[in-house]
C-alpha cells in the first residue's frame, strides 16, 4: 500500500527560544548571535531540520542499547522511521519535517510587545582573570506559536501504530528538554499542542487512524 497521513499541531515557546542564524553580515553595534529569520517576512521560524535533529537525539538515548557513533548506527526502530544512509542498508526516512514560521505576531502585539523576539545579555566570566565577555543573544519570546507540519508515509499499517508510538516518546521527551541552544541556562522550553492526524493521499484504514490520533493526543 501507499499513502501520505498529515501531522499538524502547533509548538509554542515556554522559554525564550534561540536557533542561531547567521551573523557574518551584521552591522557594527548587533547583536551578537541573532535567530533564523523567514527571508520573506523578517520573522522567527524553526527549520524542520532542528526540530527532526532533536527528535532523533532524545529518541536515541532512550532506543538505542550501545552509543552509536552516528545516526546510522541507531536502533533498527528509529533508522527505520528516520533514515538511514549506511552503505548496504540504505533506508528512505518516512518522515518528513516542514520549516515552522511564526503565527501569532497580533496576539504577541495585543499583549504589549513590539516585536518577536527579545535581545538577553548573558557574561561568561575567566576564572583566572575575572575578567568579563559579554554578549548578545537574540531569542524568540515564550508564547510565540509555530504551526507544525509533519508528513508520514505509510508503506505498511502494521508498522504505522508502532511509528506513532515512537514518535509520541520524541514529543514528550522533548517537552522535558530543550529545542534550539543554551537549554541548560532555560532556554528552549516548548509545548506540542493539538496534534491532528488526517491521511493527505491515499487511503488508511479508520482503525489504524484511530488508533494514532489516541496516541498522539497523549503528548497534550
Amino acid at each position: 500500500m501507499f499513502a501520505k497521513v498529515k501531522i499538524s499541531g502547533v509548538l509554542e515557546t515556554i522559554t525564550g527560544l534561540h536557533i542561531g542564524g547567521s551573523s557574518a553580515f551584521s552591522a557594527i553595534g548587533a547583536v551578537d548571535s541573532p535567530v533564523i529569520r523567514d527571508a520573506r517576512t523578517n520573522m522567527p521560524m524553526i527549520p524542520g531540520s532542528s526540530l527532526k535533529g532533536k527528535l532523533r537525539t532524545l529518541l536515541a538515548k532512550k532506543y538505542n542499547q550501545t552509543v552509536a557513533k552516528t545516526p546510522d548506527d541507531d536502533a533498527v526502530c528509529l533508522t527505520s522511521l528516520f533514515g538511514s544512509a549506511k552503505k548496504g542498508q540504505v533506508k528512505t526516512s518516512k518522515i518528513l519535517f516542514n520549516d515552522m514560521f511564526l503565527e501569532n505576531m497580533d496576539e504577541l502585539k495585543y499583549a504589549g510587545l513590539t516585536g518577536a523576539t527579545e535581545v538577553k545579555f548573558e557574561n561568561s566570566i575567566q576564572r583566572t582573570t575575572a575578567v568579563a565577555n559579554p554578549r548578545q543573544i537574540e531569542r524568540v519570546v515564550r508564547g510565540a506559536k509555530f504551526p507544525m507540519q509533519l508528513i508520514y508515509e505509510v508503506t505498511n499499517e502494521s508498522e504505522m501504530v508502532h511509528d506513532f508510538e515512537i514518535l509520541k516518546d520524541g514529543f514528550q521527551l522533548l517537552e522535558y528538554d530543550y529545542l534550539g541552544g543554551s537549554g541548560s541556562r532555560g532556554y528552549g522550553r516548548v509545548k506540542i499542542m493539538d496534534i491532528h492526524v488526517e491521511p493527505v493521499i491515499g487511503e488508511v484504514s479508520e482503525d489504524v487512524l484511530s488508533q494514532c490520533q489516541k496516541i498522539m493526543s497523549a503528548v497534550e
